[in-house]
């Protein structure tokens, strides 16, 4: 017997995009196929956010926003980035369970939805997808792993290597990561940092067929500093360490000097050089821990500044308003 709409559960998608107006609609057609085929007792909403394309993006989103009421459409007024876009996206899901990311290119696959959604249906509330497998060259790859490596040592919370933000969570898991009110969310560190039952799925990301990457080494970087500074005390810890180290050899330094010139005055260090030497490699040590400390500045500036998470021009077919999920607008409601 059928399942009647009203009674269906909604899975949620959200798909950030910026200037992909070669992929827009092939991700729309093939997540809805995979529901239609596969997932037929299941609502899909699909979210797509957009970044201010200055392509035909936004045109066809308008059109496929016209031709499907189930696909909700945001447009931002500029450029926010793709985890603040996608933070915001996930504030008008209304899905029992959510897709927190699928990009419009397809890279991280839409064929694996079926399998987190009976994986969520056992019990876990938690389905990340985890890109075992690259098709992606040799540098990104190992810049990627390299990476991975430095976060778990260095993160409060444990981020599982290769999971990004192409997860299903829960609708109560959404509603724990919407709590936190922050001016550049890293998600998946978000979503980790909640915890819940959580499964790990691996899966192979692919190459991406059409467009060009919005992510190069400069957005990467970005990225990566934002997880480092945002879930881990360890830079100024490493300040902390590394000051008392460096005086610690400086004070024996200078008493084996002392004592050299005492005993063999021909073999002490002197000169010019040593005092050069050091005085470079210690202005180079302060301003190495200026700028950590800069990045944690710059983090609690932007923070206490305040402001909307981003700025929206248009919505289409959403009706009903963002939960509000940031303590300064609850304290203010």
């Amino acid at each position: 017997m059928p399942v009647e709409l009203n009674q269906q559960k909604t899975i949620s998608v959200v798909s950030p995009c910026y200037n992909e107006e070669d992929n827009v609609r092939t991700c729309q057609q093939a997540v809805a196929k995979i529901f239609a085929e596969q997932l037929p007792d299941y609502r899909l909403e699909h979210i797509f956010v957009d970044n201010d394309s200055q392509d035909r993006t936004q045109e066809i989103l308008r059109e496929m926003a016209a031709e499907h009421p189930n696909v909700k459409v945001i447009m931002n007024s500029r450029n926010f980035g793709v985890f603040r876009s996608s933070f915001n996206g996930l504030r008008y899901a209304t899905g029992n369970a959510v897709v927190v990311m699928l990009p419009v290119d397809l890279q991280d696959p839409p064929e694996m939805i079926p399998e987190f959604v009976r994986l969520w249906e056992s019990g876990y509330e938690v389905v990340a997808g985890a890109r075992s497998t690259r098709e992606e060259g040799f540098f990104l790859r190992n810049a990627r792993a390299m990476f991975y490596g430095i976060i778990n040592r260095l993160s409060d919370v444990e981020l599982e290597p290769a999971v990004g933000e192409f997860q299903l969570i829960d609708r109560r898991v959404l509603k724990a990561v919407l709590m936190h009110d922050d001016y550049y969310p890293y998600i998946r560190g978000i979503i980790a940092s909640v915890g819940f039952r959580r499964i790990i799925v691996p899966y192979t990301w692919r190459a991406r067929k059409r467009g060009l990457s919005k992510h190069n080494v400069n957005n990467l970087a970005d990225i990566a500093l934002n997880a480092i500074f945002a879930f881990s005390r360890a830079p100024m810890r490493f300040c902390t360490i590394s000051g008392l180290v460096i005086a610690l050899a400086c004070m024996v330094f200078a008493i084996f000097s002392a004592i050299a010139h005492i005993i063999l005055p021909d073999a002490a260090p002197r000169g010019t050089t040593t005092i050069i030497v050091s005085l470079f490699f210690l202005s180079g040590i302060q301003l190495l821990f200026i700028g950590m400390l800069g990045e944690y500045i710059t983090a609690i500036h932007n923070q206490v500044r305040g402001g909307p998470l981003v700025t929206e021009r248009e919505r289409l077919n959403i009706d009903q308003p963002a939960e509000i999920t940031h303590r300064k607008t609850a304290r203010s409601a």
